[in-house]
């Protein structure tokens, strides 16, 4: 279905909900068989009946968000609001939970059910999920209940959900997903079968395009099997965390001029590295990773305030999740948690991408980056003696590594 045909067909589906009728958004077989609509809930008695009607969900993202006393959460494809109501008792008067959708028809749908319900804390937004109508930085939580596989921009629908997500957020979504297909017509009659009207994507590609986001702690949980490698699964990630009008998130060609320019500047103080002049960003580019590669930047201005890239050390297939990182933090904003916050970031990225081994050397006079690597886990494995002139003086390297406690263990 195109855009336009998906807004239709759910608008179509909330009148009939209005009408008083249960809607389906699949075979009946299916709907049933698969625990769609509200038989994925536990107790829907605190619901108006309009609502409850209106589910047309693959799951209970609230039961997995986690949701807190007076946090900010966003729904994605909200439609009749069930997930929006459900989510402002859980977070309480204190806090919002708001909706978003593309049918004007659902959303009058959702308001009616809100004010029976008498929800206070709640806000349904006219809008795409893939251009959802917040500021950045406005939610802690962002769930969706069997919505993104409809959207035929799923990678704009991840970018926005993490742009609109405070530091520290999580995402926690209920969605159609497909694993192990040995028959692709096979997998699209089942999509079809159960209304995935864009298509679902498969777990490494939903992993993959969580991670170019910037989502961390990535977690595809397969429930439901729907027969011929579809799933319905709940999926969750988290931003990363960092101080207060800041932001880390993946580095872009646009941050070449500020990432080496801190580059320079830790090099300058002759305890960064053997090196004494940064690459021009073709150089730089080309000897690291095109993923786990971040910056931490100010939120407002997008100032790169601090930078942390890996390299692989060989291109022997054993050593496929050994990796080497540098991480550099401007001067003027040390001591200030962004390079912990980097690293934090950083090692929980390795681990979603199978990183076991964390390297790196160190001068002995760093004591600095020392200190920040062993509070996140690094430990000393020994030491390369005189391995190295600088500036007309021998040094040492420490060598340093984190083993990680998810991959290997």
């Amino acid at each position: 279905m195109a855009h336009d045909e998906i807004i239709d067909h759910y608008s179509a589906l909330a009148r009939a909900a209005d009408a008083g009728r249960t809607v389906a958004d699949c075979r009946q077989d299916a709907f049933v068989q698969g625990g769609f609509g509200a038989a994925g809930y536990d107790d829907l008695t605190v619901l108006p009946e309009g609502a409850v009607r209106a589910s047309l969900g693959c799951g209970n993202p609230v039961a997995v968000a986690d949701l807190r006393l007076g946090e900010t959460v966003l729904d994605l494809g909200s439609g009749g609001g069930i997930d929006v109501l459900l989510s402002a008792r859980r977070v309480g008067p204190s806090g919002t939970a708001y909706g978003v959708d593309a049918s004007t028809d659902m959303l009058s749908l959702a308001r009616r059910n809100a004010e029976q319900a008498g929800a206070a804390n709640v806000e349904f937004l006219h809008g795409t999920i893939e251009a959802i109508p917040l500021p950045g930085h406005a939610v802690d939580v962002v769930i969706s209940n069997c919505v993104i596989n409809l959207s035929g921009d799923k990678a704009a629908v991840l970018a926005e959900a993490f742009r609109v997500l405070r530091p520290g957020g999580r995402f926690g979504v209920s969605d159609v997903v497909t694993a192990h297909v040995r028959d692709e017509r096979a997998r699209q009659r089942a999509e079809q079968r159960i209304g995935c009207a864009a298509g679902s994507l498969a777990v490494r590609e939903y992993r993959d395009l969580l991670a170019a986001a910037g989502f961390v702690k990535i977690a595809i949980t397969l429930t439901a099997d729907h027969g011929d490698g579809v799933h319905s699964a709940i999926v969750q990630a988290v931003k990363p965390a960092i101080g207060p009008g800041l932001e880390i998130r993946p580095m872009r060609e646009g941050d070449a001029a500020e990432v080496l320019a801190i580059y320079q500047a830790g090099l300058d103080t002759g305890q960064a590295s053997f090196e004494t002049t940064a690459p021009g960003w073709e150089g730089f580019t080309a000897s690291r990773l095109p993923h786990l590669r971040y910056v931490a930047a100010d939120s407002d201005s997008g100032e790169v305030l601090g930078w942390v890239a890996a390299s692989a050390v060989s291109g022997r297939p054993v050593y496929a999740g050994v990796v080497e990182h540098s991480i550099y933090v401007h001067p003027g904003c040390q001591a200030h948690g962004i390079g912990r916050a980097l690293l934090s970031a950083f090692i929980a990225a390795a681990d979603d991408a199978g990183v076991w081994t964390i390297q790196s050397g160190v001068f002995g006079e760093n004591a600095a980056s020392l200190s920040l690597h062993q509070a996140l886990g690094f430990r000393m494995v020994g030491t390369r003696e005189r391995i190295g002139r600088h500036r007309g003086v021998w040094r040492d390297v420490l060598l340093i590594e984190r083993r990680s406690v998810v991959i290997g263990a």
